[in-house]
């Protein structure tokens, strides 16, 4: 028996999919108020037999906050794929982040350990790798360093997997992936998803910075592949090319059939951007689209490389242009109904 935890996240949805296909059994974890309906649409469009794969799932109510009905939980599992996590750059989440990321991940990982599951794959991210001087020398040996500069998404992350190393210590079988911005078809109003929506609405403005990005897909595919060998106690870089936002934007625009940004936001728009925002925030009681870090993260310079997975695993990731595309084609039909 395989477990998700996240299983109706990006990543937990096209993973059970692909765990679906190799006809695994599943158990999946979920909220009591869980809406499923985006999990069936991932099923139809990728899975074999869309209904009866999706009706063979085990749908479990439950918490990672909870150790004691995790252990219950893990009972009959072999296998865990740990996908949950919150995912946000805004410092007024800290709190929440730090509890649902590390707490969570530490309850999973105590859980397992417990009830003795053989294999554990935790999806962490490259937020939670150190940076480099130089872009393209970000990889696994990027040490962690403490910085101001750290967003408090990425200190969660760090968090989280000190507990999956601190598992492995003790016994567990584990391995930790590490994505860069995920691609994919799933909340349009949420995450990287929501990018096709902003360039649909007619953005107009693009950042200097660059980025690794990879199709949720692969992801997926990574995850069962290092699961399905032997590389416990190790982490692997998942991201299949660096692009700059413009290069990004130009792509998602020819996919929707839309105009593309092509105004540059200097930095220090975005700073009086995130300030006003903020101002704004406190005035209202909303969350602010844009944070200190989001513009700091949009004007970054950075890449990812996914060498030791590729010399690994001899992976093959899917190009970032047609992964767009694809996307692009499934908004499209969404948008059309």
């Amino acid at each position: 028996m395989i477990f998700v935890t996240g299983a109706t996240g990006l990543v937990g949805s096209h993973l059970l999919v692909q765990l679906s296909n190799l006809n695994k059994k599943i158990k999946a974890l979920k909220r009591e108020t869980s809406d499923l309906q985006s999990v069936r649409r991932i099923f139809q469009l990728y899975a074999d037999d869309p209904v009866v794969q999706f009706e063979a799932i085990e749908w479990v109510n439950g918490d990672v906050m909870d150790l004691f009905a995790l252990e219950d939980l893990l009972e009959d599992v072999d296998e865990v794929y740990h996908c949950a996590a919150i995912v946000s750059f805004n410092s007024t989440d800290i709190k929440h982040l730090l509890a649902i990321n590390i707490e969570g991940t530490a309850n999973i990982v105590n859980a397992s350990l417990t009830t003795g599951v053989k294999k554990f794959c935790h999806i962490s991210s490259i937020a939670a790798l150190g940076s480099a001087d130089h872009p393209n020398m970000v990889d696994e040996k990027t040490l962690w360093k403490s910085s101001k500069r750290n967003s408090v998404y990425g200190i969660s992350k760090y968090g989280a997997e000190r507990e999956v190393w601190r598992g492995i210590a003790e016994g567990l079988n584990a391995t930790i992936v590490n994505p860069s911005i995920i691609l994919g078809p799933g909340n349009w109003k949420t995450g990287s998803s929501e990018l096709f929506s902003l360039v649909w609405r007619g953005l107009k403005f693009y950042t200097k910075g660059t980025k690794g990005f990879v199709d949720v897909r692969d992801v997926a595919k990574a995850m069962i592949l290092l699961m399905d060998g032997t590389h416990f106690g190790e982490r692997f870089v998942v991201s299949a090319e660096t692009l700059s936002f413009k290069q990004l934007f130009d792509l998602i625009a020819i996919s929707l059939h839309k105009k593309a940004p092509s105004f540059e936001a200097k930095p220090w728009i975005g700073a009086i951007a995130w300030r006003l925002l903020a101002v704004t925030g406190l005035l209202t009681g909303k969350k602010p689209a844009i944070t200190r870090e989001t513009v700091r993260s949009a004007n970054n310079l950075s890449a990812y490389s996914s060498a030791k997975l590729i010399q690994t695993t001899g992976f093959e990731f899917i190009p970032i242009e047609q992964s767009i595309l694809d996307i692009g084609k499934i908004f499209l039909q969404d948008h059309s109904a």
